[in-house]
């Protein structure tokens, strides 16, 4: 994905900062789209199309989780990118619950951001480019389709977001195996930081309860190696 296509929804409530951001981005080749709340930037999104978010926090008349949670709501795949002041763990799991790609605390250099955003667009696209190679893979009574990022079991069907079908696809491959836990950072990730670690975490509480109508599927942990997917 070239960046003079990406466009980006940045929801930011600090003028001073979401100018200087957007004119950051824009000279950087991204369209950078500024929202000075979570209820103006709710409503752009309902109409037009985006690539990617970057969302403050704590705004007016809509949080950033809140509007993180309706756009996931009706995007399961856009990436998102959190900006705050918080630096408390809760705070950060919290995020990363939602679907988070990454989350930036404030106060943070303009490269920082550049170099995230970069790196979850690249992650993205090469996660788009391998779609043709994906597999359909069974995993007891569901079918996940990495292809169209979709767990269904018989009528049902949930759409998994990048980063959940990512790891779901990683644990089917490796099904019956561990899954090493600093492979699966690394490759999803791109590093095996601390929050990185507890965001994977959340994500494979998240698959447990996506996959918990069938009892003899199961994702478990094997004390800090890693993870193994067990199911027929």
């Amino acid at each position: 994905m070239e960046n003079d296509t990406v466009k980006i929804l940045l929801a930011e409530d600090d003028e001073n900062l979401g100018s200087l951001l957007k004119e950051y981005l824009n000279a950087k080749g991204y369209s950078t789209f500024l929202y000075p709340d979570g209820e103006a930037a709710w409503n752009a999104f309902n109409k037009n199309d985006y690539d990617i978010c970057i969302i403050d926090i704590m705004m007016p008349k809509m949080d950033g989780y809140t509007l993180a949670k309706e756009i996931r709501k009706v995007n399961a795949t856009i990436p998102f990118i959190f900006l705050t002041a918080k630096t408390l763990k809760d705070d950060v799991l919290e995020g990363f619950s939602i679907g988070a790609d990454d989350y930036i605390t404030k106060p943070f250099s303009m490269e920082e951001l550049l170099y995230r955003l970069k790196a979850i667009l690249r992650r993205t696209s090469q996660f788009d480019s391998d779609k043709q190679n994906s597999e359909v893979f069974q995993i007891g009574s569901y079918t996940f389709d990495a292809n169209k990022q979709l767990l269904k079991k018989e009528e049902e069907e949930k759409k998994l977001t990048t980063k959940e079908s990512e790891l779901l696809k990683l644990l089917c491959t490796n099904k019956n195996q561990m899954l090493e836990r600093n492979y699966a950072l690394r490759t999803i990730w791109e590093d095996d930081s601390y929050f990185n670690a507890r965001s994977m975490d959340v994500y494979i509480t998240k698959l447990r309860k996506y996959l918990k109508d069938d009892p003899s599927i199961q994702i478990i942990n094997l004390h800090g190696k890693g993870y193994k997917l067990i199911s027929s």
